[in-house]
């Protein structure tokens, strides 16, 4: 064999043993690293909430009566103690059957009758009247000549007076004998007798004015009706001032400091709008859960801030994402909660350190939004690992993973 070939073969031998030799080498751990920095921070619980107007009115008929088709329709603006916003009149009267219009009938017969009566008692009390007032003329005459005696005088007085007291009393009887007439007519007045709708509103019908400058925000029905007192007609509310409603779990509500900040997001519109908590309701209630899971939650209410102007198109019934700050802090020592777990009960990290991974317990405060705040154990601008797996170990080779 010649000493080219014997050379040949030494360098083909030393090239495998230095393949063998670096593919069995530890490789470095392809790892994630995050770097421990200062910044600001703040805890927050998000909730879905409803925009609400701050005091609404609710317009309900105050009497029993015929509504009119609505003057207004939702979306108007209205003014207060101007705008016709309902107007009721009375109620047709109910159809009679033929038995109760044949008994009103027979009524109105009778008390034609009774004013007959009536009539007749009147023109005979005059006429007795008019008979006693010239014997009275006639008696005084002779008893100034002394032709009959002051006693006579004073009878013929008496019935002087009793005949005009009865003609006072049969005017009387045919008074209440005509309004008997009228009421008994009345009863006779079916639906076909409706009041004129063309007629000035004053003249028929109730008008209801607006409470408020605003906007119409609801309609209970367009359409003429008859309403029982106390029935809704529509609402108004004014979009200048507006809230918005929250419901959270009872045991978040209690975190809630009074006049948390929040910022409302996902509204519609550009940017974040400010608002400020006014009120947590004393009282939890139940819900069903889309689980089927009853909780008991808390009702909020927050005053937005932001201006007609910055929330342009925001009104009544329009869902919004609230974030409500619990806490925030301006300068915070922090890392991702992607690099922590659990170490013989404490909280531990790895972190890079020349190019190997170091076990580190640290001590952790607050946490949210992925991240956690450090008390102690790594340093502002420590590279800390995300994910650590099964294969990371104190001293294990690392390398960071690019991209």
């Amino acid at each position: 064999m010649t000493m080219f070939r014997k050379l040949a073969l030494g360098l083909i031998g030393l090239g495998i043993v230095a393949a063998l030799v670096w593919a069995l080498w530890p490789q470095p751990q392809r790892v994630d690293l995050a770097t421990v920095i200062r910044a600001p921070m703040q805890g927050a619980i998000t909730a879905q909430g409803v925009t609400r107007v701050r005091a609404s009115y609710t317009i309900a008929a105050p009497i029993t009566g015929s509504v009119t088709r609505s003057p207004v329709e939702v979306g108007d603006a209205v003014v207060g103690g101007e705008t016709i916003v309902a107007l009721i009149r009375p109620a047709d009267p109910v159809l009679m059957d033929a038995r109760s219009r044949a008994q009103a009938e027979a009524a109105v017969v009778e008390a034609e009758a009774a004013v007959a009566v009536a009539e007749t008692d009147l023109r005979q009390t005059e006429t007795a009247l008019s008979h006693a007032r010239v014997q009275l003329a006639r008696s005084r005459a002779l008893a100034e000549s002394g032709t009959i005696p002051h006693r006579m005088l004073e009878d013929i007085e008496t019935a002087y007076q009793s005949a005009t007291q009865a003609v006072e009393a049969a005017q009387s009887r045919l008074d209440l004998a005509r309004a008997s007439l009228i009421r008994a007519q009345a009863q006779l007045i079916g639906p076909d007798m409706n009041f004129d709708p063309s007629d000035d509103p004053g003249a028929c019908c109730m008008r209801i004015l607006a409470p408020q400058t605003g906007l119409v925000l609801g309609v209970t029905d367009m359409s003429a009706r008859l309403v029982q007192a106390g029935a809704p007609l529509l609402t108004i509310g004014n979009l200048d001032e507006m809230e918005i409603e929250l419901d959270l779990l009872s045991t978040d509500a209690v975190r809630v400091p009074g006049e948390a900040r929040a910022l409302v997001e996902n509204w519609g519109g550009a940017g974040v709008l400010e608002a400020q908590l006014r009120r947590i309701e004393p009282s939890a209630f139940t819900r069903v859960s889309a689980l089927g899971i009853e909780e008991q939650r808390v009702r909020l209410r927050l005053d937005l801030l932001a201006g007609p102007q910055e929330r342009p198109g925001l009104g009544e019934g329009f869902r919004v994402t609230v974030r409500l700050i619990l806490w925030e802090a301006q300068d915070v020592l922090q890392l991702p909660q992607a690099a922590l777990f659990r170490q013989a009960g404490d909280w531990a990290v790895f972190v890079e350190e020349d190019g190997r991974a170091k076990l580190k317990i640290v001590e952790i405060g607050r946490q949210a939004d992925g991240q956690a705040e450090v008390l102690g154990g790594v340093p502002e601008g420590a590279r800390v690992l995300l994910y650590p797996g099964g294969a990371i170990a104190d001293g294990v080779s690392i390398r960071a993973r690019e991209g």
